[in-house]
């Protein structure tokens, strides 16, 4: 046992030793473009905190009028002080949205368009991970109500405004785990069978499908939309589990910091010429492999009529 505790301590020392190197080697990708966005209106679900904040404020930095539209006000008011400081760019608002609520997401929309008549950039960012078996507001399973169905109705909501503000982008935050993932159309809300870390590879295989089936269905209106898979980063998305945030903190030097997570919702947001790829999936600021399940035209078609019959809405 001493033997082990010795290694086991040697590694971590040298792990930390060579950290600034090991973490450069994993960086990825870096958006380069130079574009520049004033005037143009960006909302973002989840920027309070994490990557969601380092892209409100790269796209601030720029000159976009900010939305940051999160659960926690207060927490996202405090972000967005820091953020208007850093860019001296005073156009960075707050407005609440709970995901995990429709009547949350309905007013939020409803707010919102009754305040802007323009919206170029749409990035649902926020997500939940690992969480213990649990609902939402409206009885759907967490991961899969937040991050899917959440996105799903703000996206509807907002689309006709995204459509008047053409050329607009739409940019999902999916996740190189939707390999794991499985649409289980017979227990949507993993009543029968439940395991947090295959409802979040779920829930991301779900992004996917939306992004795919989404882009189909928005050709000729100016509008095109993208997902990205940020990489592993250093963030508080693991909250939920004390075991994964152990791993998070132990092999921190293999990780991207947050700035380095946001790269490449940025790329997909800012770079041009972009809109032959509407629709494809994006990692290091480059198009990316996906899985056979994330590329099945009947699933995916599936998915969209049953996200909108368990949301009440109709959406051709």
């Amino acid at each position: 046992m001493l033997v082990i505790l010795v290694l086991f301590t040697s590694f971590l020392s040298i792990l930390y030793l060579t950290a600034p190197s090991i973490r450069k080697f994993f960086a990825g990708g870096v958006c380069t473009t130079n574009v520049q966005i004033p005037g143009k209106v960006v909302v973002i679900t989840g920027a309070n905190t994490g990557i969601g904040k380092e892209t409100a404020r790269e796209l601030a930095r720029r000159g976009a009028r900010v939305y940051i539209a999160c659960r926690d006000v207060l927490k996202g008011e405090s972000a967005a002080s820091e953020i208007r400081a850093d860019t001296k760019n005073s156009q960075v608002l707050v407005r609440k949205l709970d995901l995990s609520d429709t009547k949350s997401i309905r007013a939020f929309a409803e707010g919102f368009l009754a305040e802007e008549k323009k919206l170029h950039i749409l990035i649902n960012n926020a997500g939940v991970m690992m969480c213990p078996y649990s609902k939402t507001t409206d009885g759907f399973e967490t991961h899969f109500g937040v991050n899917h169905l959440g996105h799903f109705l703000l996206t509807y909501l907002l689309l006709e405004r995204l459509k008047e503000s053409a050329p607009a982008r739409v940019v999902n935050v999916s996740s190189l785990v939707h390999l794991f993932g499985k649409i289980r159309f017979h227990d949507l809300q993993g009543e029968k069978r439940y395991c947090s870390a295959f409802a979040y590879s779920h829930s991301k295989l779900a992004n996917l499908l939306f992004t795919r089936e989404l882009a189909k269905r928005l050709q000729g209106t100016g509008v095109t939309t993208y997902a990205v898979h940020p990489g592993v980063v250093l963030s508080d998305i693991t909250r939920n589990s004390y075991l994964l945030c152990l791993i998070w903190q132990l092999f921190s030097p293999f990780f991207k910091s947050t700035f380095q997570g946001a790269q490449t919702s940025l790329y997909c947001a800012l770079a041009e010429d972009l809109e032959p790829l509407n629709g494809k999936y994006f990692s290091d600021c480059k198009r990316m492999w996906v899985s056979p399940r994330a590329r099945n035209k009947k699933t995916a078609e599936r998915l969209w009529d049953v996200s909108c019959e368990l949301l009440g809405i109709q959406w051709e």
